[in-house]
């Protein structure tokens, strides 16, 4: 395989889209989601809090407005291609170019500061992104991006269980977690669990796994029965839309796994609210 040149401008161009576009327009998955949670919602609230959401994104859709007032950070992940190469610039600057652009000209709200502590002055154009990169082999460049909102992020936790916990505690680790977090993140939401890895690489598949579209279930069983089950005691709890009572506190639930330490057996819970937003493509 040769290799292959892709323009800086290119990857700006596509970065900018995405960025609106994910802003813009709700996923089909999430948005038949919603519908069927108001056909089986029991609460009155419930289902008139549903058809606002509903109502809501179709209004974004229609008029390219943003779903949420919280536009996000904007974080991608990339699988890049091992013959590519970017023939006039850098493929950072070119991503973060694309994301500055999406938010100027998008009109989505700038929410990110220069520094965490001490300088928390906005940079007014929402980069720097987040960028996970993963090498592939290949002559293409794909990538799957999303803006995610702080209410929901605030949420998220991660705790380093030893291999003795089990999947009991595994299971304890992520109903706790979506416990406290009550109605704070905005129900119905989308709850992305890391397993595995290293402390650093089980949030990132927890992030990840709320960019897995809610109607994939995990390819193995074993997994895919834990996220329904999961699903279903989460939903028992009872926070339901907006927090106000029902049986609709989340959307869908994703486990992403990866190999461990013999010793280790670190969980992460990314929290996401219902405006779980995510785009993608390939060039």
């Amino acid at each position: 395989m040769k290799i292959r040149e892709i323009a800086a401008s290119e990857i700006t161009k596509t970065v900018r889209q995405l960025f609106m576009d994910c802003n813009y327009f709700i996923g089909n998955d999430i948005m038949t989601a919603l519908e069927n949670a108001k056909k089986t919602e029991v609460s009155p609230v419930g289902k008139s809090v549903l058809d606002q959401i509903i109502e809501n994104d179709k209004i974004a859709a229609r008029e390219e407005l943003p779903l949420c007032q919280d536009t996000g950070m904007a974080v991608l992940f990339v699988e890049y291609g091992d013959k590519v190469v970017i023939s006039d610039g850098s493929f950072d600057e070119a991503v973060n170019e694309g994301v500055r652009l999406a938010y100027t000209e998008g009109y989505l709200r700038k929410s990110v500061v220069r520094d965490p502590v001490f300088d928390r002055t906005n940079t007014k154009d929402n980069t720097p992104a987040i960028i996970h990169t993963k090498i592939v082999n290949g002559d293409k460049i794909k990538f799957t991006v999303g803006g995610k909102g702080f209410g929901s992020e605030n949420m998220s936790a991660i705790k380093m269980l030893t291999p003795s916990y089990g999947v009991e505690g595994v299971k304890k680790f992520i109903l706790d977690t979506v416990r406290a977090a009550g109605p704070n993140p905005c129900p119905p939401i989308v709850v992305g669990v890391g397993i595995g890895g290293t402390f650093e690489r089980a949030a990132q598949l927890a992030k990840k796994a709320t960019f897995r579209p809610i109607d994939q279930r995990n390819p193995d069983e074993r997994y895919a029965a834990l996220e329904a089950e999961l699903l279903e005691k989460i939903n028992k709890m009872g926070f339901g839309p907006a927090g106000l009572g029902g049986s609709t506190t989340a959307l869908g639930l994703n486990i992403e796994t990866s190999p461990t330490h013999i010793a280790g057996m670190p969980v992460a819970v990314n929290i996401c609210c219902h405006a779980a937003r995510h785009a993608s493509a390939e060039i």
